[in-house]
């Protein structure tokens, strides 16, 4: 198990020392750094999802709305999902 210390503003600690008075504060805050990995994780996932997509978007294509309207007809008359 390693030890870490961080220096925060005294009334953080004394709201935190609030908050979880009685429970493994070691474990709060281990469960809180978990959290933020996890969501710095998604949020990195995210931001690589959408340069991906921003990337493809010159390869995509521009279609008119009498294009986009002659495809929906299309699907109307025989839904993919029927077939």
């Amino acid at each position: 198990m390693s030890t870490v210390n961080f220096s925060v503003p005294e009334e953080l600690k004394e709201a935190f020392n609030r908050t979880f008075e009685g429970q493994n504060k070691s474990a709060v805050i281990a469960g809180l750094m978990r959290d933020a990995i996890e969501q710095a994780e998604r949020k990195e996932r995210a931001r690589a999802a959408f340069e991906q997509l921003t990337a493809r978007r010159p390869l995509r294509g521009v279609h008119g709305d009498a294009t986009i309207q002659a495809v929906r007809e299309e699907l109307r008359a025989d839904p993919p999902y029927s077939r």
